[in-house]
C-alpha cells in the first residue's frame, strides 16, 4: 500500500512514498466498565486515531456485577482492526483495564465463568466479615496488605466462589484481570502487575511485594498465582496466532499493564507525591500519590504504577452511572441538553439533595448496603434539578474522600482531572466549587488508553519520553468563592442525610436481596 504522510510534525523518521517506512506508533487499549477504548499514538504523544466500543456489564442478581471475558478480547480485536493500517508501524502495545476483577480459568486459561468485577460487585459481604475475623481482624490485614477487606478485595470473592460455586472453584487454576487477560491473549504469557496484586487483598504482602503464602494457601490453595511484574514491564511479544487475528505484527513487545485508574494517573502525569488524580467516569476514582505508606481502614493503600511509589486511593461506586441512569429515564436526551438544564437549575438544584449510593458505596463509608436517596422533591422539580443534584452528589462524595485522605495524613497539593466527565465544563466546575479545590485539566483527557500507550512508548522509543511533554496542562478550574458557604451547608446536610437514613437504606437493601 502506498502511503503519503500529510501529518505536520517534528518526526525523526522519513515520511515519503518510495523506499521509506511508515510512521512509528504505539497502541494503547483500555477495557472499562461501560466501554473499551483504543488509541494509536506516535512517539511524540500525538493521537493519530482512536476507537471506542460500548458495552454493558451483567447484573444477574442484586449486588452482582459481571462481564464475559470474551467481550474484552473481541473488542480488543475490533479496535485493532480499525486502528492498525499500513500507514503506521506498531512498535509497542500497552493494555489497561478495570479492576481488581476476578476472572478464574482452568490450567489452559479457559474461563470458567464470567468475571466478577471490582468493588461495584457486593456479593461477598458475608465472606468479608468471616474472613476478617479468621485472619485476625482489620488491623492485622491492614498491616500486612495496606487495605482492609471490602467489596474491592479479591480474597472474599474467591471465598464466595468456593462457597457458592464449588465446582468452578475446584477447577480454577489461574487468576486474570482485564489487562492481564489481554496480555495473555497477545503473548501467551501469564503474569500480573504489582499494583493489581496489591488490590488482591489479602493475598499480597504490600511491604515484601510478594504473594503472602500463608493466606494464599488458605484462600486459593489450588490457584497458580501469576508471576509479578511492574506495569511498564514487557510481559512478552505478540505471537503469530495473535498477529493473525489482530493485525498486529508478530514480535511486537507488550506491556503487562495495570488497573485503569492508575493508568489514567500515568496519562496525566499525576504520579508524584502530593498529586491526586480524579477520574470522572462511570465510577469516580481518586488516586493520591503519597511520600510513604499510609494505612487507614476507610481507604485503600496500594503500591503505585511505578516501582518505589505508594498510593492512597478511594472510589465511589457510582458517578457517571447515575447520570446515564437519569438520561435513560428522561428518554435519552443529549448530554449537552441535560448539562444546559442543570446549569440553569443553579447551585443547590432548587433544594434537591441526593446521596449517590445507587450501587452501595466504596470509600470512605465502605457500605455495600447503602442506597441512593433523593430528598427535597416537589411538584416543581425539573429534570434539570435532578441532573444538577446528581452532579452535586458526586462532588460531595469527592469532598468526603478528599477529607478522609487528608485526615489520614495525605498531603494533596495538586488535583489533576481526567476522563470523559471532564468534557462540557459544568461537572468539573461543580466539583471545584463543592471541594474548594483547583483542578488542572491536561490537553488530553482520553484516560487509561493513552496512559497504556505511554507505557508502551517507554519501552519502544529510542529516546526517553516524558508524559508531561506528551500531555501538558491546558486548563485550570478554580472554585467560585461566593458559593463556598452554600456548598458547606449542603455538604453538612449530605453527611447528615446518610447517617439519618442509613438503617432504612439497609432494610431496603435486604428486601432487594430477597426478591
Amino acid at each position: 500500500m502506498s502511503w503519503v504522510c500529510t501529518y505536520t510534525c517534528a518526526a525523526k523518521w522519513r515520511c515519503s512514498v518510495n523506499g521509506s517506512f511508515p510512521r512509528q506508533a504505539v497502541l494503547g487499549v483500555d477495557i472499562g466498565t461501560s466501554s473499551s477504548k483504543g488509541v494509536l499514538v506516535d512517539l511524540e504523544g500525538n493521537v493519530l486515531a482512536s476507537e471506542t466500543r460500548e458495552h454493558r456489564v451483567d447484573r444477574p442478581h442484586p449486588g452482582w456485577v459481571e462481564m464475559d471475558a470474551a467481550v474484552w478480547w473481541e473488542e480488543f480485536r475490533s479496535i485493532t482492526a480499525a486502528l492498525v493500517t499500513d500507514a503506521v508501524t506498531i512498535v509497542g502495545v500497552g493494555v489497561s483495564g478495570m479492576g481488581p476483577c476476578v476472572l478464574v480459568t482452568d490450567e489452559h486459561s479457559t474461563p470458567l465463568r464470567p468475571a466478577i468485577l471490582y468493588g461495584v460487585d457486593t456479593r461477598a459481604t458475608a465472606e468479608i466479615a468471616a474472613l476478617t475475623a479468621e485472619l485476625g481482624g482489620d488491623a492485622e490485614i491492614l498491616g500486612r496488605c495496606g487495605s482492609t477487606l471490602s467489596t474491592q478485595a479479591v480474597g472474599p470473592k474467591l471465598e464466595w466462589l468456593a462457597a457458592h460455586e464449588p465446582e468452578v472453584f475446584a477447577a480454577a487454576r489461574r487468576l486474570y484481570m482485564p489487562a492481564s487477560w489481554l496480555a495473555y491473549n497477545l503473548t501467551g504469557e501469564y503474569g500480573l502487575d504489582h499494583h493489581s496484586a496489591s488490590q488482591c487483598t489479602p493475598l499480597y504482602d504490600s511491604d515484601a511485594l510478594v504473594w503472602y503464602k500463608p493466606w494464599t494457601e488458605r484462600i486459593a490453595p489450588d490457584l497458580d498465582l501469576p508471576p509479578l511484574l511492574w506495569p511498564g514491564d514487557v510481559v512478552g511479544q505478540v505471537t503469530a496466532a495473535a498477529s493473525r487475528v489482530t493485525g498486529l505484527p508478530a514480535g511486537v513487545p507488550v506491556c503487562i499493564g495495570t488497573i485503569d485508574a492508575w493508568t489514567e494517573a500515568v496519562s496525566v502525569s499525576a504520579t508524584e507525591p502530593g498529586d491526586l488524580m480524579l477520574m470522572y467516569g462511570t465510577t469516580m476514582f481518586l488516586v493520591h500519590t503519597v511520600a510513604e505508606r499510609i494505612d487507614v481502614p476507610e481507604l485503600w493503600g496500594t503500591v503505585g504504577a511505578f516501582e518505589g511509589t505508594r498510593c492512597l486511593a478511594g472510589g465511589m461506586a457510582t458517578s457517571g452511572a447515575i447520570t446515564g441512569w437519569l438520561r435513560e429515564i428522561f428518554g435519552s436526551p443529549g448530554y449537552p441538553e441535560l448539562l444546559a438544564e442543570a446549569q440553569e437549575s443553579g447551585p443547590g438544584a432548587h433544594g434537591i439533595l441526593m446521596l449517590p449510593y445507587f450501587a452501595g458505596e466504596r470509600t470512605p463509608i465502605a457500605d455495600p448496603d447503602a442506597r441512593g436517596v433523593i430528598a427535597g422533591l416537589t411538584l416543581s422539580t425539573t429534570r434539570g434539578d435532578l441532573y444538577r443534584a446528581a452532579l452535586e452528589a458526586t462532588a460531595m462524595g469527592v469532598r468526603h474522600n478528599i477529607e478522609a485522605m487528608e485526615a489520614a495524613g495525605g498531603d494533596i497539593t495538586r488535583i489533576v482531572a481526567v476522563g470523559g466527565g471532564t468534557q462540557g465544563g459544568l461537572w468539573t466546575q461543580i466539583v471545584s466549587d463543592v471541594t474548594g479545590r483547583e483542578q488542572v485539566i491536561p490537553a488530553r483527557t482520553i484516560g487509561a488508553s493513552y496512559g497504556a500507550a505511554f507505557l508502551a512508548a517507554q519501552i519502544s522509543a529510542r529516546d526517553s519520553v516524558q508524559i508531561s511533554e506528551w500531555n501538558p496542562v491546558q486548563q485550570v478550574i478554580r472554585p467560585d468563592p461566593s458559593l463556598r458557604e452554600r456548598y458547606d451547608s449542603l455538604y453538612s446536610l449530605y453527611r447528615g442525610l446518610y447517617e439519618a437514613s442509613r438503617s432504612i437504606q439497609h432494610r431496603l437493601a435486604e428486601s432487594q436481596r430477597q426478591r
